[in-house]
């Protein structure tokens, strides 16, 4: 069996967002500053050195990740369903960031090979906006090799369901 290892998940309000938060965050305006947002990267690279993982909106990575360190990537969710009509939006946004570091070196040949990305229709009514897909918290564990026995630390919980994919065990 391998050491155990400690990994956090971030999901914060998106930045400019937080207003569609407020009922269920009661920090949530805190999040419509990037200083918050560059204080969480800090937060994410001096208290989980074995790896870490953030999501963010796709314009928020020219400024949040000249605070990430060089080693850091960049995986994308893509939504085959793009939302339909906006006034004023010309492309549809069908994919978001997850900016990660570090996690499990892989152990042996043979192992699953996770990839970059992840195509997953998004969730609906759920009871929190942004709340993210059962197929979507089980790519970022296999994104940071996360195994039965280590330890994930969600930093924003929301519905539970990454603590329920890391409670699953890994899918094969």
């Amino acid at each position: 069996m391998l050491e155990p290892m400690r990994f956090a998940y971030a999901d914060p309000p998106y930045y400019g967002c937080g207003r569609r938060y407020y009922s269920h965050h009661p920090e949530a305006a805190a999040w419509d500053d990037q200083a918050t947002h560059l204080a969480l990267v800090e937060r994410l690279v001096d208290e989980f050195p074995d790896g870490w993982a953030l999501s963010c909106n796709t314009r928020d990575l020219r400024w949040l990740l000249p605070a990430c360190p060089e080693d850091v990537r960049i995986g994308s969710w893509v939504k085959p369903f793009g939302s339909g009509y906006k006034p004023g939006i010309r492309v549809s946004y069908t994919w978001e960031p997850v900016i990660w570091r570090g996690g499990r070196k892989r152990h042996q040949a043979g192992e699953p090979i996770t990839r970059d990305t992840l195509t997953s229709n998004a969730t609906r009514q759920l009871g929190l906006v942004g709340a993210k897909p059962a197929a979507f918290n089980r790519w970022v564990l296999d994104l940071l090799g996360y195994q039965d026995g280590d330890e994930l630390v969600d930093l924003f919980p929301g519905t539970g369901g990454m603590a329920a994919a890391a409670n699953q065990g890994r899918l094969l």
